[in-house]
C-alpha cells in the first residue's frame, strides 16, 4: 500500500505525516474542566491504544484545566474550541499540543491574527476543515452539499491560516454519509499535500458508526490517504479507539496483533466453535504479537482451509484436532478442546 507523502507535522511528542504510522485519535466526553473524571476518562483511552486526544474549551474553567490535565496524560492533547478566539488562545497558552478550530466562526481578522500568532508563538499544529454541517455559504449555494463544497470550503480556512504565516495545519472533510466522505477526501488529497485528519462526522451508534466507517474510512485508507483517524461512536470512546484499530488491522496498517480466523458453520459443524472462537478473540485482544489463529468449525475443511495460520483447532461431534499451517498435531477430547487449545495459543505467545 502506497501511502501519499504528506507534510511532516509535529503533535506532542507524535509526528502526523511523511508516512509516519496512522495514529488513532478518540475524543473526551466528560466536561474538560471536571479534571479528575476527564483524566481518569483518558487514562482508559490511552490504555486501550488512543494516541491522541481531543477535549472540548466551552469557557474559561475549560482552558484552563488543560494545563492540570497536561500534567497527568502522557498523550497529546487537543483543544477544540468554536465561536471564541479568547479561549483559543488560552487553551494554547495552557500548553494543548494542537488546536482544533473554524476560522470562519471564532471572529474578524484581527482576532484570526491574534490566534494564528498564539499557535505560531507556541510552535503548535492546528487542524481546520469542514464538514456538511459547515460548508461555507457561499460554496453551499454555488455546488450544493458534495464533496466540491466541503473541500473548497475546508481550505478557505487552510488559506486563511497561510495568510498570518501559519503552516504546520491537518485538514478535515468529514460527512455523515460514506461515500461522500471517500469522495471529499480523495478530491482534497489531490490538491493538498498536508496531512489529513480521517473521520465519519455523525456516524450513529455502535454497530451503524462501525460499518459505516468501516466502508469509508478502510476505503480510503486503501487508497492511502490518511494520516490520523477518528472513528465516532455515539458510545463509550473506548469503543472508538478498537474500531480505529481493527480498521487499521482489517486493512494491514498494523500487523503487530494476534488475528484470530473463524468460519461461519454450517451443518457439517458438530461442536460449539462459535463460543471458542469469542473466548479466543477476547484472549488475544491484548497481545502484541503477529500470529494468526484459526477455530474452524469442522475437520473436513478447517485445517486446509486456514493452512495460512500458526496455530488452529478445527472440531468433530466428540473430538477436535489442533493444527499448524494446516498439519495436525493432536486430537483431543471434545470436553478438553477449550482448555488445550489455551495451553497452544501460551506456548505460540511465549516463542
Amino acid at each position: 500500500m502506497d501511502f501519499k507523502k504528506t507534510k511532516k507535522i509535529r503533535v506532542g511528542n507524535l509526528v502526523l505525516g511523511g508516512g509516519e504510522s496512522v495514529k488513532i485519535q478518540s475524543m473526551c466526553t466528560t466536561k474538560t474542566s471536571d479534571v479528575e473524571s476527564t483524566v481518569n476518562q483518558i487514562s482508559k483511552l490511552e490504555d486501550a491504544g488512543c494516541e491522541i486526544i481531543r477535549v472540548s474549551v466551552l469557557d474559561e474553567a475549560d482552558a484552563l484545566a488543560i494545563k492540570s490535565i497536561k500534567e497527568k496524560i502522557k498523550i497529546p492533547l487537543v483543544a477544540d474550541i468554536h465561536f471564541s478566539y479568547k479561549l483559543a488562545i488560552s487553551a494554547v497558552e495552557n500548553g494543548c499540543d494542537k488546536v482544533r478550530i473554524n476560522p470562519g466562526n471564532i471572529g474578524g481578522e484581527r482576532e484570526i491574527k491574534a490566534v494564528a500568532d498564539c499557535i505560531k508563538t507556541h510552535k503548535i499544529a492546528v487542524r481546520v476543515g469542514s464538514n456538511t454541517g459547515s460548508i461555507e455559504r457561499e460554496f453551499l449555494d454555488k455546488y450544493g452539499k458534495n464533496e466540491t463544497s466541503l473541500v473548497k470550503s475546508a481550505l478557505k480556512s487552510v488559506a486563511v491560516l497561510e495568510k498570518y504565516g501559519v503552516n504546520d495545519i491537518v485538514i478535515s472533510v468529514k460527512a455523515s454519509s460514506a461515500p461522500l466522505t471517500v469522495k471529499a477526501y480523495r478530491l482534497l488529497s489531490e490538491q493538498t499535500d498536508y496531512p489529513l485528519h480521517i473521520g465519519v462526522t455523525e456516524a450513529g451508534t455502535e454497530q451503524t458508526a462501525i460499518v459505516k466507517s468501516s466502508a469509508a474510512l478502510g476505503s480510503l485508507l486503501m487508497d492511502g490517504i490518511g494520516d490520523t483517524i477518528r472513528v465516532s461512536i455515539t458510545d463509550d470512546p473506548v469503543k472508538e479507539v478498537i474500531a480505529a484499530k481493527r480498521i487499521l488491522r482489517a486493512v494491514g496498517l498494523d500487523k503487530n496483533f494476534v488475528e484470530v480466523v473463524s468460519c461461519p458453520t454450517c451443518g457439517r459443524c458438530r461442536w460449539n466453535s462459535m463460543e471458542l472462537a469469542k473466548k479466543t478473540t477476547e484472549y488475544v485482544e491484548r497481545f502484541s504479537k503477529p500470529l494468526k489463529i484459526a477455530v474452524m468449525g469442522c475437520v473436513v475443511n478447517g485445517p486446509g482451509e486456514a493452512k495460512d495460520c500458526d496455530l488452529g483447532i478445527a472440531g468433530a461431534e466428540d473430538y477436535c484436532v489442533i493444527f499448524s499451517n494446516g498439519e495436525v498435531l493432536r486430537r483431543i477430547n471434545a470436553a478438553e478442546a477449550e482448555r488445550e487449545f489455551f495451553k497452544e495459543i501460551d506456548r505460540k505467545l511465549n516463542d
